[in-house]
């Protein structure tokens, strides 16, 4: 495993290509720490903590004092004390009206939620902001973008990462386990979300960043070696999760874009936020949404990766007989979204990747030519479905749809939903324009099937 060492070294050299990050400051006791960190950043200027009731508890109490018995100006805190709390745009606003009435510098104490509404609040009023992570939950933290949910939709609004984060080990170790098996689940997304990429990257549609892939997917393997020592709170196996999802961040930032960290599987979760999923009378965290999208994923690509290039060639010259006009999408979007708005969204980004059969067809003769080479590094790419659930239960996620609240049905539905939600190209798009979607999902969710077995 490697060591804190070998991770910040690694950090170091990914800040170098960062846009708008300029310190990352990892290690275990650095919560006393923090004043010199900010100091380094912002110099003199007034700080404020912006959290939550629990991650208060949890750091932001520790950070308030320390900050206030350094020589900076610190502000009493923002504190969010609703009891169902979510990134909703509402929220945005009045942490906007608060920051606009003063000149602080944001302190966003906490982990997903805290982070985007803190980032999306500072852009709006032209400031940069500091990040003090309280959870190993999710790979946003030195990511571009923040996912925000604004008149029922779940969309991802410009604005830059923060200038500088800091992760104390100690108190990641101390989050509750269900955060930390969180983030393995985000973490665990990176790995289909590469085989997306590939499959793009082949097909001309989105060329691959040699060196934002080399900052995750190359290490990616040892990131996820430990997940029992991630469930555990062993501080050698989060420093590898941590490291994993602050490079996915810094990677965004490089590209200007999550294709770096996200795929298919991410689009099952943002389906389902855009569903309003709930659980048990709350909502489920992301990485456990994505960790069931990735298992989701990973089964069907095993579907794909059986295909012989004389098989796509095949669906090449029979697409004219299968492939719908655009009018047939746009049904079936309207039929599946009722709520107008959330329709309108959608349709917009079905259609900018919708293309005619002749096109398809091309498309899938390319794909024939290039599957020699593709199949091999697609199978190099992905662990068997099998082998991820079984780390993500050694984790503490969930490897069932319906411990996040999913049936079965719901689940097989979810698939062609989540296809239509995003114009990226994944291997959503690709099993449907091979017609092998029925077949597939039907081999998913037999009796002796990936979903049932």
């Amino acid at each position: 495993m490697d060591t804190l060492e070998s991770s910040l070294s690694r950090i170091a050299a990914a800040l170098k290509t960062a846009d708008t990050t300029r310190y990352l400051h990892m290690g275990a006791g650095l919560i006393s720490h923090i004043a010199d960190f900010f100091q380094e950043s912002f110099g003199d200027q007034p700080a404020v903590i912006i959290a939550d009731i629990n991650t208060y508890k949890a750091a932001g109490g520790a950070v308030q004092e320390h900050l206030h018995n350094s020589q900076l100006a610190v502000l009493d805190p923002f504190i969010f004390d609703e009891s169902d709390f979510y990134a909703e745009y509402r929220h945005v606003q009045q942490l906007q009206a608060f920051l606009s009435a003063n000149e602080a510098v944001p302190i966003a104490v906490g982990s997903g939620t805290i982070n985007d509404l803190t980032k999306l609040a500072a852009f709006l009023c032209q400031r940069q902001y500091l990040a003090f992570a309280t959870a190993a939950s999710m790979d946003g933290y030195a990511a571009y973008g923040a996912s925000i949910s604004q008149e029922g939709f779940k969309q991802t609004f410009f604005c830059p990462a923060p200038k500088t984060v800091v992760v104390d080990l100690e108190v990641i170790a101390a989050a509750p386990v269900e955060l930390n098996a969180a983030g393995y689940g985000d973490l665990m997304a990176k790995m289909p979300a590469g085989a997306d990429w590939l499959v793009a990257d082949a097909l001309g549609l989105d060329p691959i960043d040699k060196a934002a892939w080399h900052m995750v997917q190359t290490p990616l393997r040892s990131w996820l070696a430990d997940p029992d020592g991630v469930r555990q709170g062993h501080l050698t196996a989060l420093t590898g999760l941590m490291e994993g999802l602050l490079m996915s961040g810094l990677a965004m930032q490089k590209t200007q874009s999550s294709r770096t960290a996200s795929g298919a599987e991410h689009q099952f979760s943002h389906l389902w936020d855009n569903q309003h999923l709930r659980h048990n009378g709350s909502i489920p965290f992301h990485g456990f949404k994505v960790a069931i999208g990735s298992l989701a994923v990973t089964a069907l690509y095993q579907r794909l990766l059986q295909m012989s290039a004389g098989n796509l060639n095949h669906a090449a010259k029979q697409v004219a007989d299968y492939w719908p006009e655009w009018q047939e999408i746009e049904k079936v979007i309207v039929r599946d979204f009722p709520d107008p708005k959330i329709a309108g969204l959608i349709l917009e980004e079905s259609r900018a990747k919708y293309q005619p059969a002749a096109k398809i067809s091309e498309r899938l003769e390319r794909l024939a030519d290039v599957w020699p080479d593709l199949q091999p590094r697609l199978q190099e790419q992905l662990s068997p479905a099998a082998e991820l659930r079984r780390w993500l239960k050694q984790a503490g996620a969930p490897t069932h749809p319906e411990e996040i609240g999913v049936s079965l049905n719901r689940l097989q539905s979810s698939y062609r939903q989540a296809q239509l939600i995003r114009r990226r190209y994944t291997v959503l798009d690709l099993m449907l324009e091979l017609d092998a979607w029925t077949s597939a999902l039907h081999a998913l969710f037999a009796q002796d099937g990936f979903w049932r077995g």
